[in-house]
C-alpha cells in the first residue's frame, strides 16, 4: 500500500495532490451520491455563480461529475491539457464564489465580502497557471534512467522500427534484431546518420531456441538497460485450418522469446540498479478472439507477465510496461493473412508506449481501443464477448479460413 501511495503522489506539489484527492472524492463518492441518491427537492448545483435546483440541478451535476473524473485522470497521468483545464476550472469557481457571495450580500459591502471566499480559489488558479509546465510532456531521458544500450526485437518493420527510431532520438545506442538482416542494416545506417548513436545488428529467428541463444550471445558484452520485446507473429483463421508448425512458432516468438530474454537480462539490470523491460502486447490480450485464438492467448500471456513483473521489479528500480495497440499500420495484417483494414500510425503507438515507461504497468494505445477493450472485458459476459469478437474478426478474415 505504501508503494502504491508513493507512486500516486510522487513528484507532485502537495497542493496539487490535495486537489487531486478532492477531485477523486467528488468523482467517486459525492457526485454519484448527489446524482443517484440525494432527493430531487434537496438538490442544488452551482455553475458560474448561478444556482440551479431540482431537476435542473440533477442535469447540471452530470457535467460536474465528468469534470471531476477528468481531473483525477489528468492529475494522475499528467496530461498536457491539465495546464489549462485546472486553471480555467478553478478560476470559474473563484468567479462563482465571488458572484454568489456578492449578490447574496448586496450593496457595496457585497463587493468586498465576495472577495473573501473567492481569493483562495483565485490564488489556487494562479498557482496552477504558474505550474502549467508540470503537465508538459517531459523528455524520456532514457540514457539517464536506464543506461547507454537498448535491445529492440522485431526492429525490421512496423512498431519495432518506430520504437528503435524513438529510442535513438533520445541518444540511446540500439541493438537491432529480427530475421531480415538487410532491413536491419539499412535501419542501423539511418539511425547512426540521423542521431549520431551506435548500433549493432543481430539477425536471429526468435521462434527457435538457437535464435534466442544467438541474440543473447550477440549482446553479452553490452549492458542492456532497456529491453524491448517487440517481435511478434499472428495468423488469422480458424484454429483447425491453420498450420500447426506456424502456431508453434507464433507461441515461441510471442511468449517464449520475451520470457527468455527478460529472464536473462533482468539480472544485469538488478545488479546495476536500473533498467526497463518493454513488452509489445495487444488489446487482443484483453479478450478471447475467435479466428485469432492463439494470437490473443499469447498476448494475454504478455500482458500478465509484464504487469506482474512491473509489481516485482519496481523495488529494484526497473520499469516495466506493456504496450497494447489495436490495429496498426504495419505489415502485421499482410503477414497474418488478414483482410486489410485501417489502423493507427506505428510512430504514434511507439511514442505512447515509451511515454508510459515508469508511469504505469500497461497502456492501451488510443481512446477508441481503450473503450473497445474495456467495454468487451468489463461490460459484457464472456460468451457475449467471444461472439461479438468473432463477428468482428470474421470481417477481417478471408472466407476460406473461417
Amino acid at each position: 500500500m505504501r508503494e502504491w501511495l508513493y507512486d500516486i503522489f510522487r513528484e507532485r506539489p502537495w497542493w496539487m495532490s490535495a486537489t487531486m484527492v478532492f477531485c477523486a472524492f467528488m468523482a467517486f463518492v459525492y457526485m454519484p451520491w448527489d446524482i443517484f441518491v440525494k432527493p430531487v427537492g434537496q438538490d442544488s448545483e452551482v455553475w458560474f455563480g448561478i444556482l440551479f435546483k431540482g431537476y435542473w440541478a440533477k442535469l447540471f451535476a452530470i457535467p460536474h461529475w465528468f469534470v471531476y473524473a477528468a481531473g483525477v485522470y489528468g492529475f494522475r497521468r499528467r496530461r498536457p491539457w491539465m495546464g489549462f483545464w485546472a486553471t480555467a476550472y478553478v478560476a470559474q469557481v473563484a468567479f462563482g464564489m465571488y458572484l454568489w457571495t456578492a449578490l447574496s450580500t448586496g450593496g457595496f459591502s457585497g463587493i468586498l465580502v465576495g472577495l473573501f471566499p473567492a481569493l483562495p480559489f483565485a490564488g489556487l488558479a494562479y498557482a496552477f497557471w504558474n505550474s502549467r509546465d508540470y503537465f508538459e510532456p517531459a523528455s524520456l531521458n532514457l540514457v539517464t534512467r536506464y543506461g547507454e544500450w537498448a535491445l529492440v526485437t522485431g526492429a525490421s518493420s512496423g512498431i519495432g522500427t518506430s520504437l528503435a527510431r524513438e529510442i535513438a532520438a533520445e541518444g540511446m545506442n540500439v541493438v537491432l534484431s529480427a530475421r531480415r538482416e538487410e532491413r536491419l542494416l539499412a535501419l542501423a545506417g539511418d539511425l547512426e546518420r540521423d542521431f549520431g548513436i551506435k548500433t549493432r545488428v543481430v539477425a536471429a529467428d526468435l521462434a527457435e531456441r538457437s535464435g534466442q541463444t544467438a541474440l543473447l550471445d550477440g549482446v553479452k558484452d553490452l549492458d542492456i538497460g532497456l529491453l524491448v520485446n517487440n517481435a511478434g507473429l499472428g495468423y488469422a483463421g480458424r484454429f483447425d485450418l491453420l498450420d500447426g508448425e506456424q502456431l508453434r512458432r507464433l507461441v515461441s516468438v510471442n511468449c517464449e522469446a520475451p520470457l527468455v530474454l527478460a529472464h536473462a537480462l533482468v539480472q544485469g539490470m538488478r545488479d546495476r540498479g536500473r533498467g526497463a523491460v518493454f513488452f509489445t502486447g495487444s488489446i487482443a490480450g484483453r479478450i478471447p478472439l475467435p479466428l485469432h485464438a492463439v494470437y490473443s492467448a499469447t498476448k494475454a500471456f504478455d500482458q500478465f507477465l509484464g504487469e506482474a513483473l512491473w509489481g516485482e521489479l519496481r523495488a529494484s528500480n526497473i520499469d516495466v510496461v506493456v504496450l497494447e495497440p489495436g490495429s496498426t499500420e504495419t505489415e502485421f495484417q499482410q503477414v497474418a493473412g488478414e483482410i486489410a483494414h485501417s489502423g493507427q500510425s506505428a510512430d504514434e503507438v511507439a511514442r505512447i508506449g515509451l511515454a508510459a515507461l515508469g508511469q504505469q504497468p500497461s497502456v492501451i494505445a488510443g481512446w477508441f481501443n481503450w473503450i473497445q477493450a474495456n467495454a468487451a472485458s468489463r461490460l459484457l459476459t464472456r460468451p457475449i464477448s467471444a461472439h461479438v469478437a468473432r463477428s468482428v474478426m470474421a470481417k477481417q478474415t478471408p472466407e476460406d479460413l473461417i
